[in-house]
């Protein structure tokens, strides 16, 4: 599988990514045998980077993951991870997480955006992982805490970098304003940004991230492009009546943009997956598409999409036709 250089950095990352949600039980549980197995199926088909985060699975992901690659040589592949929210014994537990993942409550998460706090993050996402190191370190969600995350969480994570201790820094977000705030401020000497992780927001359907890829393009900011399908709606090669847009019921005229995507797709020899995973990809500044996968079948799917382009002819069809949001 092609890569694509992070930044000035010396990390390169597979044009697909791994994205370990799923394998954290996001929504419905994943045995740890179908888990190490799509981590399995996803190296086969060519990829090697992994992306997770504490706040999957409240640290199962992180466990899950890190046992997997135990199985390859940890200079072939990548692992990014966040920082943000520390995971502390629960009080109060109810048996069930609360907050989208199915599984057991034992533990809490507490935000925490200090400079001790990312310290501490990465260190426990260490040991969860299993790694001596992690190669990307992304600030996670830090939408109530912005002034805090680029005075202390930024800071604190480009001293690891200096030391090495880490490869490359940068933030997590679901929306445009907040990266596009933090990419474009000035810095101290020594503090900078490498790569920002943006999901739902450089899409088929959702183009809302066009002016931040391309402040970030101007600045030698690399880009993670996350959730291609926008939940669901793109993967399927005829989008459903009852899919879903963003976490939310699919609405007549999102319906009928997809459809024609998918129609344009079809008369191009292609299909509409195929389209929403090599889209984000046309912009170059994007290193990575990151696709949540929780199955070795996902993992084969989505490893095949990606391996090869549309045909020029298709890319200028489906520029014709006008994106849902942006």
């Amino acid at each position: 599988m092609r890569r694509r250089r992070v930044g000035a950095t010396a990390l390169e990352l597979t044009e697909l990514g791994f994205g370990g949600a799923p394998i954290g039980n996001l929504y419905s549980a994943v045995s740890d045998e179908q888990a190490i197995a799509a981590v399995r199926a996803a190296w086969d088909g060519g990829i090697r980077y992994f992306d997770t985060a504490p706040h999957y699975g409240i640290g199962l992901s992180e466990r899950r993951l890190g046992k997997a690659l135990q199985e390859f040589p940890r200079e072939s592949f990548v692992i990014s991870t966040k920082v943000g929210r520390l995971l502390v014994p629960n009080p109060s537990p109810t048996g069930t997480d609360s907050d989208g993942f199915d599984t057991p409550d034992d533990v809490v998460r507490v935000l925490d955006y200090s400079a001790d706090g990312v310290r501490r993050s990465l260190d426990d996402s260490r040991q969860r992982l299993g790694l001596d190191r992690i190669d990307i370190a992304l600030v996670h969600d830090p939408d109530d805490h912005l002034d805090q995350a680029a005075e202390e969480s930024i800071p604190a994570l480009c001293e690891l970098r200096a030391k090495g201790e880490i490869g490359a820094v940068g933030l997590g977000m679901n929306y445009v304003d907040p990266l596009l705030w933090f990419v474009t401020r000035d810095y101290p000497d020594g503090v900078s940004i490498d790569v920002i992780l943006v999901a739902g927001r450089w899409t088929l359907l959702d183009r809302s991230a066009r002016r931040l890829l391309d402040a970030c393009a101007e600045r030698g900011i690399s880009v993670i492009s996350a959730a291609p399908f926008n939940t669901g709606l793109l993967a399927s090669p005829e989008p459903p009546r009852t899919g879903m847009f963003n976490y939310e019921p699919v609405t007549d005229e999102v319906l009928r943009t997809a459809q024609q995507f998918a129609r344009i797709a079809r008369e191009h020899g292609s299909q509409l997956p195929h389209a929403a995973v090599r889209f984000p990809l046309r912009h170059p500044a994007v290193a990575s598409v990151l696709a949540g996968i929780r199955s070795p079948q996902e993992a084969g799917t989505n490893c095949e999409l990606v391996a090869d382009d549309l045909d020029a002819s298709a890319w200028a069809a489906i520029d014709e036709v006008t994106p849902v949001i942006g």
